[in-house]
């Protein structure tokens, strides 16, 4: 969920969370609904967890433009904000169909071993703690999780030439 100069927010003509979404690196994420995250119930605890959270939120939900938010701590934190935001969505009924419909669509990559003969796979975080550890890949065959490929293609396939690689813990 890193943010850095190169994919800054300004200039972009597309809303934020498509924007943001759309970023290299950003496959893991699906597309939380502006309803899911208007319901200031969904948002309860998470105040405490970002700096400037009324002007992250405003700038998530494109109340204020990125050429009103030039300060690249705002977007990070926006990024930060959106990604625990994710997390909560992604349990509900619809956040839980968008990922299926991202894993039947191998959005998330293939399991790197041959056995496993184009498994999807899923993303998995293996810690709760914001800015600790990267969301990595499990693959429900071979029950193996693995550190995903640095760079992929929206298509879901890795610039590695399939090469995947991982620890293989479990």
């Amino acid at each position: 969920m890193a943010y850095n100069e190169d994919s800054s927010a300004s200039g972009h003509d597309e809303p934020w969370i498509q924007w943001f979404c759309g970023l290299k690196g950003h496959e893991m994420f699906c597309q939380v609904e502006r309803s899911y995250i208007e319901d200031s119930f969904n948002l309860y605890g998470l105040r405490a967890c970002v700096s400037n959270f009324s002007d992250c939120l405003d700038l998530i939900l494109d109340r204020i433009g990125p050429e009103d938010s030039d300060d690249s701590h705002l977007t990070q934190s926006a990024c930060t904000l959106y990604g625990l935001i994710h997390a909560r969505y992604i349990v509900t009924t619809h956040g839980l169909d968008s990922m299926y419909n991202k894993y039947a669509a191998k959005e998330f990559g293939t399991c790197p071993l041959v056995q496993c003969t184009g498994q999807p796979v899923l993303p998995v975080g293996l810690r709760d703690d914001i800015g600790v550890d990267t969301a990595k890949i499990f693959c429900p065959k071979c029950k193996c999780v693995y550190q995903p490929p640095p760079f992929r293609t929206r298509s879901g396939h890795s610039n590695n030439g399939g090469g995947g690689g991982g620890d293989g813990a479990a």
